[in-house]
C-alpha cells in the first residue's frame, strides 16, 4: 500500500489506531476539540475504506471500523517516501539534515548510535 493520507484522513486514521476498532462514535469521540461534525467523520472514513486503510464490519444498521495497516507501518512507508523524495533515498542526507536542524553535538549523536547499537541486539 503505497498511498498517503490527507490531513483529515491521517486525522481520522490516528484517532483509528488509538481506538484499535470501534463504531464510528467512539473513532469520533477520540478526536481532540474542536471535532470535526459527525458526518463529516462518517464521509473521511468511507474514503479511508476506499483507500484500503481501513476496512469493516457490519452489525445491523453499524459498522465497527478496523484499521488495515499499523500505524507503524504507515509510518515507515511515510519515512521511506520523505527520504526518497527529499534526500535522494541517501541515508547519510537524511541523517546529517536531522543533526544540522535540531543542532546536534557529538553527545547527542553517540548517544543515537548507542540506541541504534540497542535496538539491533534486541
Amino acid at each position: 500500500m503505497k498511498k498517503e493520507l490527507t490531513r483529515a484522513e491521517e486525522q481520522i486514521m490516528q484517532a483509528i489506531w488509538s481506538v484499535g476498532k470501534g463504531f464510528a462514535k467512539d473513532i469520533h469521540e477520540q478526536l481532540e476539540e474542536p471535532r470535526p461534525a459527525y458526518n463529516t467523520v462518517l464521509t473521511v472514513i468511507r474514503v479511508l475504506v476506499q483507500k484500503g486503510f481501513v476496512e469493516y464490519k457490519t452489525y445491523g444498521k453499524s459498522n465497527e471500523y478496523y484499521p488495515m495497516i499499523t500505524k507503524e507501518a504507515y509510518s515507515a512507508q511515510r519515512f521511506q517516501s520523505l527520504k526518497e523524495n527529499y534526500f535522494g533515498n541517501s541515508n547519510a542526507k537524511l541523517l546529517s539534515f536531522f543533526l544540522k536542524e535540531n543542532n546536534l553535538d557529538l553527545q547527542d549523536l553517540n548517544e543515537l548510535l548507542e540506541i541504534i547499537k540497542k535496538e539491533r541486539h534486541d
